[in-house]
């Protein structure tokens, strides 16, 4: 988690949402995966590079970094910042990520970062029509048989994922017992998949003996309830401003377009959504931009500190 303040915000769907699967299919496969862990994580998760690759054993920072610029212009995250008084009379900068699980254009967010209401932008093409809060169904409880049904099919997977460790239909059905418990403590079927696949042996000569004791042995503790955090939430002093996916530049949320400021939609031309044509940049800008990017990743929430330069 995120110091408070800071860290994963989810931007507001439309009514029905909640009950839609959601699909990230359209998505490149390294941005798909990460788009998919990202939206699993709570609240005021850390969304820095260096907190998701520590996270994500299959890719590195760079290419955390890519796939997170990648989102922002496909529309589904946005970095902001804000002022926020400090409680002792002091202010300072606190950073965010806004996801949203559904592709936004510009204007969606220019609306919901400039203070207007995200639930009157237009429904994206091809989404449920509004459901109305009578008509909407129940979500569907976890049951046993719900979680006894998850642990055959993540068995059964198991020797897709890691041909060393393929089981039968009757090991699978042996060993859905074991994998219950993990699903009641919060486990998911990728978690559980990474501790039984990490450091194998070669061969593993008896693969239900070598699963089963995994089983046992990795089970993780019972969940405890959330502790609050000791900080308070600062409180804003202003309105949040968007910052430029490539640079970190912050300004008016108009003045992006795909997530990127004006100067960057001159260096990367490919990512303009508008198409028009600007005179390259000098030397001195992209290494300001450049160098602005390589802090944003490596800044600290308590020290962190930027050039206070506005998006005119």
């Amino acid at each position: 988690m995120a110091n408070p303040g800071y860290g994963k915000r989810t931007a507001p769907a439309e009514p029905g949402a909640a009950f839609r699967p959601v699909d990230f299919s359209h998505l490149p496969a390294r941005e798909a995966y990460i788009a998919a862990y990202v939206h699993r994580l709570p609240e005021g998760a850390a969304m820095d590079v260096k907190s998701l690759a520590k996270a994500l054993p299959l890719y590195g920072q760079q290419a955390v970094r890519s796939a997170l610029n990648f989102l922002s212009r496909a529309g589904h995250l946005h970095r902001v910042r804000g002022l926020a008084s400090t409680g002792d009379g002091g202010t300072r900068w606190v950073f965010r990520t806004f996801w949203s699980s559904t592709a936004r254009d510009s204007a969606w967010w220019a609306r919901l970062l400039g203070g207007g209401s995200a639930l009157e932008a237009t429904t994206p093409a091809g989404d449920t029509p509004e459901v109305t809060p009578s008509s909407e169904p129940s979500p569907a409880p976890t049951t046993p048989e719900t979680h006894r049904a998850t642990a055959y099919q993540t068995l059964a997977r198991l020797g897709r994922v890691e041909p060393r460790l393929a089981l039968s239909d009757a090991d699978c059905h042996a060993l859905t017992d074991l994998v219950v418990p993990w699903l009641e403590r919060g486990a998911s079927p990728v978690s559980l998949m990474k501790a039984l696949t990490a450091g194998l042996p070669d061969p593993v000569h008896a693969p239900r003996g070598f699963v089963a004791r995994r089983l046992r042995d990795k089970l993780p503790p019972m969940p405890t309830p959330q502790l609050t955090p000791d900080a308070p939430e600062p409180r804003l002093l202003g309105r949040l401003m968007p910052e430029c996916t490539e640079c970190g530049v912050p300004g008016r949320p108009a003045a992006f377009v795909g997530g990127l400021c004006q100067g960057c939609r001159t260096v990367c031309p490919g990512h303009s959504m508008q198409g028009a044509v600007h005179p390259a940049p000098t030397s001195a800008a992209t290494l300001a931009r450049e160098a602005v990017r390589t802090a944003r990743d490596h800044r600290k929430p308590a020290n962190y500190r930027r050039d206070r330069v506005l998006q005119p």
